[in-house]
């Protein structure tokens, strides 16, 4: 992944443009607000509409750029052939739901990110590539319209039975049914410095039976109803487009969640919140995971 280290900067699916390279980036449009969906319906007996649920649509992306290594064509070809190459990655293009990233790096602002693919990377015209010169039109739709922080943060949480073992008298008998991680040892804080609420990924490590995973401010929960076995793990993601529940990596584990559990309300607000979880674990040794990055409306 490309260096962002300058202002005015920008990689586009891994290829740097802006100041210190050889692409030049003239303008750059569609980092306003992103088109609406809306759903007006017209008044069936009278002037006007009634206004429905507006939704943002993609973020569409244009850049005009150049390539510019005056005086050798022969490198002026490469940095063309570098940008399809990365246009065209099959890793991307070929696979649904497969997201590319673009980084902008601003005067003021740290580095953020935006997800979806390239649609669009051009060559207006080859007439002047002979000096070393290529205009260039480069599209991307951000499936995604809200800006990422490039920063990803992350937070490991253990069971702890510190919560609950008050009065308990040894020999304990497994399983042991934990509470809340220890908040004195390992809390379960964490921070979204982003105007919007965040969609973390979440993975969780066995052995554990019975997992559930809530925010205590808002109560919203993930509740997974089976056994997840020494070596195994289930990992969540609850960003928009890639919503899905696996285990180890490739099954199909959406079945398991409860019918309260709703991934697209499971959300890091802006600010502190609390995270909390639950299970039943013979060992102690399970973990739950959770990533996230900072959401905002602007870049």
């Amino acid at each position: 992944m490309a260096g962002l280290n300058q202002d005015w900067q920008i990689d586009f699916a891994g290829i740097l443009m802006g100041p210190g390279t050889p692409y030049l980036v003239s303008d750059v449009v569609g980092l306003g607000a992103p088109e609406l969906r809306t759903q007006d319906v017209d008044n069936p007996v009278d002037d006007g509409a009634y206004p429905g649920v507006d939704y943002y649509g993609r973020r569409v992306v244009r850049i005009e750029a150049s390539i510019r290594t005056p005086g050798d064509p022969a490198a002026a070809t490469d940095a063309l052939a570098r940008l399809h190459e990365a246009a065209g990655v099959p890793s991307v293009r070929k696979a649904a739901g497969a997201l590319a990233v673009l980084r902008l790096k601003w005067p003021g602002r740290d580095v953020r990110r935006l997800y979806g693919r390239v649609r669009r990377a051009e060559a207006i015209s080859t007439s002047q590539s002979i000096h070393g010169w290529i205009p260039l039109e480069l599209e991307f739709n951000a499936t995604d319209p809200r800006f990422h922080d490039d920063v990803q943060q992350s937070l490991t949480l253990p069971l702890d039975i510190s919560q609950n073992v008050p009065g308990f008298r040894a020999p304990l008998t497994a399983p042991i049914t934990t509470g809340v991680s220890n908040p004195s040892a390992r809390p379960g804080w964490l921070t979204n410095l982003g105007d919007l609420a965040a969609h973390p990924t979440l993975r969780i490590d066995g052995p554990v039976t019975n997992p559930r995973v809530w925010f205590v401010e808002t109560g919203r929960s993930l509740e997974l109803l089976l056994t997840i076995g020494v070596g195994e793990f289930v990992e969540i993601d609850t960003r928009p487009g890639t919503r899905w529940v696996l285990r180890n990596g490739s099954g199909n584990a959406s079945s398991a969640l409860s019918t309260s559990s709703r991934l697209d309300l499971f959300q890091i607000r802006p600010g502190r919140s609390e995270l909390r979880w639950t299970a039943t674990d013979y060992t102690n040794t399970s973990r739950l995971a959770i990533s996230w990055r900072d959401a905002y409306t602007a870049l």
